[in-house]
């Protein structure tokens, strides 16, 4: 992380700017730069819910840290994290938090909208959420993206990265599985717990159309029956996070240059 670190500021540096970060920019540096010399952005979108012996937070860390290693890369600015999502049957565990779907609906629409009218032609949704709130990001930016002119792309980490994971790890993963403890581990080991770890918190996700419950009755739901278990394995975790970049970064360059 720390070379990555490294990196990232020395692109930034040759911008001619401190930071791609539109938090921090003043408007008369994001002026200078939208759209004249940066036309993508990337909006990391999340949620708050249980994962394991992980932060609750952990579907926000990962779009986050993923945005921000992107950006150099894809001469993209970095739009402020979106924390709150559809969560879905986790809600029932405690500090986990859920937006209605109109609610989110409404707000994700004037999100995008304003980083169109902002400047920006290239939206990206770095998304760290799955369910329902995917299908509500596809239409949401499909919806905008008309509306504004603007080209759109969804992006599920996750999803797109499972054959790294099957590289990477040599099995499936699965909601706060190794694979996604592992990507956390590799942002910030502090977010792990790996003391509080037990079998128990663990089960996998039922066939579908066989049984549902609320709340799920475990926060680590493995995509497949006994693969995915967390090991905490620090080299593991490293090699993993920067593989699942160059995916992504992959994926977002090619997208846009088509």
């Amino acid at each position: 992380m720390r070379v990555l670190l490294v990196l990232t500021m020395l692109a930034t540096a040759a911008l001619g700017q401190s930071t791609r970060e539109m938090n921090d920019l003043n408007w008369m540096e994001f002026r200078e730069l939208v759209p004249g010399k940066i036309q993508t952005v990337l909006l990391p979108v999340g949620t708050v819910e249980a994962h394991g012996v992980i932060n609750n937070g952990a579907d926000n860390t990962a779009p986050l840290a993923l945005a921000r290693a992107m950006a150099p890369k894809l001469n993209a600015l970095v739009a402020p994290l979106m924390p709150y999502g559809v969560t879905g049957s986790l809600d029932g565990y405690a500090g986990t938090f859920q937006l209605s779907e109109a609610a989110y609906r409404a707000v994700m629409a004037d999100i995008l909208t304003g980083l169109a009218r902002a400047g920006f032609r290239n939206i990206i949704i770095v998304n760290g959420h799955g369910g329902p709130q995917t299908a509500i990001l596809n239409e949401t930016a499909e919806k905008v993206g008309r509306e504004q002119r603007a080209r759109m792309l969804v992006t599920n980490w996750w999803a797109i990265c499972s054959d790294v994971t099957l590289k990477v790890f040599g099995e499936d993963g699965g909601h706060a599985g190794w694979n996604e403890t592992a990507f956390i581990q590799a942002i910030d080991r502090k977010l792990v717990h790996p003391e509080r770890f037990t079998k128990e918190l663990e089960m996998a996700r039922p066939a579908q159309g066989t049984w549902f419950a609320f709340p799920f009755p475990a926060p680590v739901i493995l995509y497949q029956p006994g693969q995915g278990s967390n090991r905490f394995d620090q080299g593991k975790a490293d090699e993993y996070f920067a593989a699942v970049v160059d995916r992504m970064t992959t994926l977002v360059r090619g997208t846009v240059e088509r």
